[in-house]
């Protein structure tokens, strides 16, 4: 695989972020060149839609559409990234995993199926390839870290021989790894990989820790998207946030106690960055559990998600700026 670094800066996090990948200007449509896309956060972006109820369209592979998803794990545990790239198929969502040489599939999947089939449809001609990194239960805030872990780049969590691997260590090992591999679709070629995108949905978890850590989130949402920007060595790289919603499905009819304060902080940063965008269909949503959407769901946050950094254009729009899907907001 090829990329192209320019120079080097910043302190030493994003020293070792920049130097992972590379932002090629021009939109990949030529053979060998794949608009690459990074997913991550925390459950609703694992996945919980169930394969069974897929649509025939959805049920097999998509031509034209790679993935890697990293095998990471809780915070402590080193990182290593392993994974391999494969036709993009049912089975990535919850449950699924991989030791770098054979997968192992679930009967859930994700965002990723109608994501890369929105793309694929609007534009047949480019290929798409998705790094997915994400853990459910996993904060931004080291004060709301669990079990699952956190994606603060300084928190020291974990012990063993991981001890102070966190969630932002695993996505970069994730990403490290996914674009050292020079033909990822096996044809004998190298390949071009061009930073495309950031999908993330997460915030549940700091939205049921405290009022600080909901008030906080949105100056940790803004850092850890720009760090993770800088991994793909784009400054201005378009990010796409699923804003959170709540189920009610709980005693008091509210699952996020500061899930408010968390959307605002959600909907302030988007409001800030001309690159990033909200995407708030999430409001509309079944739910299969208090906590995570129901199959229809994810197949539509996919492609609101695919809306959201690729804006369709009206037949009779002439001008060459796209305005925010419906669903999206900036």
């Amino acid at each position: 695989m090829t990329v192209r670094s320019p120079q080097d800066r910043g302190p030493r996090r994003l020293r070792l972020a920049v130097a992972l990948a590379v932002l090629l200007p021009s939109v990949p449509a030529r053979a060998g060149e794949f608009a690459l896309y990074l997913l991550s956060g925390q459950s609703n972006m694992d996945g919980y839609g169930t394969v069974a109820e897929l649509p025939p369209e959805l049920a097999g592979p998509q031509e034209g559409a790679w993935i890697y998803h990293g095998d990471g794990g809780p915070d402590g545990v080193p990182a290593d990234g392993r994974g391999l790239w494969t036709p993009l198929v049912p089975g990535h969502g919850r449950g699924y995993g991989t030791d770098g040489v054979e997968e192992v599939f679930s009967d859930r999947f994700g965002v990723e199926l109608s994501f890369a089939a929105r793309l694929r449809e609007r534009h047949p001609d480019r290929e798409v390839a998705l790094v997915k990194a994400s853990r459910g239960g996993t904060s931004i805030d080291a004060r709301a870290a669990g079990g699952a872990g956190c994606w603060d780049p300084d928190f020291e969590g974990g012990e063993g021989t991981g001890a102070g691997v966190n969630q932002y260590d695993h996505c970069l090992a994730t990403i490290r790894a996914a674009l050292a591999v020079r033909d990822i679709d096996g044809d004998g070629e190298d390949d071009v990989l061009v930073p495309a995108g950031i999908l993330w949905m997460q915030g549940e978890s700091d939205a049921n820790a405290s009022p600080d850590v909901a008030l906080a989130y949105r100056e940790n949402l803004v850092r850890l998207m720009d760090l993770l920007r800088a991994a793909l060595h784009a400054d201005d790289l378009p990010v796409a946030i699923g804003r959170i919603s709540d189920s009610g499905l709980d005693d008091d009819g509210r699952v996020w106690t500061w899930g408010e304060v968390v959307r605002t902080a959600q909907a302030a940063a988007c409001d800030a960055d001309p690159a990033m965008t909200l995407v708030t269909t999430t409001d509309a949503y079944g739910y299969s559990d208090p906590w995570h959407y129901d199959t229809a769901g994810y197949l539509d946050l996919g492609r609101a998600f695919a809306d959201a950094l690729d804006p369709p254009v009206a037949e009779d729009d002439a001008s060459p700026t796209r305005e925010p899907a419906e669903g999206a907001s900036r």
